[in-house]
């Protein structure tokens, strides 16, 4: 990830948005779910509408940041991501076996969110 790269404004509008900066695409969804359908039609409606990404072959590696209110119920790490891994699948990159590196952090907030980055690997 080249942290030179230019920033680029957030495309969408509501509860789901995107940018691609360089290589790295990034997503900010406000919702938090493990279920992988809401993601998807979220981000494929984006795709569709305000981003021109395609997915790559190759490595790529992954971080999520999900932002959770204290009052929020209970949710797994491991489930958000494999949620958001399912949504992204077919956008970014052809399958989730391609995801060589995944970082998952969950964080206290006033509000309910989750932030995606991905990009290619460079080894």
């Amino acid at each position: 990830m080249d942290e030179t790269e230019r920033e680029e404004p957030w495309r969408g509008s509501g509860a789901t948005k995107g940018r691609q900066i360089g290589s790295r695409s990034e997503f900010l969804i406000l919702e938090v779910t493990s279920q992988s359908r809401v993601y998807k039609q979220k981000l494929d409606r984006l795709l569709r509408t305000e981003l021109r990404v395609r997915p790559r072959h190759g490595e790529f590696e992954v971080e999520i940041l999900i932002d959770l209110n204290r009052d929020y119920p209970a949710i797994d790490l491991d489930n958000v991501a494999k949620a958001v891994l399912d949504g992204i699948k077919g956008a970014v990159f052809f399958d989730d076996s391609q995801v060589m590196r995944l970082v998952v952090e969950k964080r206290w907030a006033q509000s309910e969110r989750v932030q995606v980055r991905a990009w290619p690997r460079q080894d």
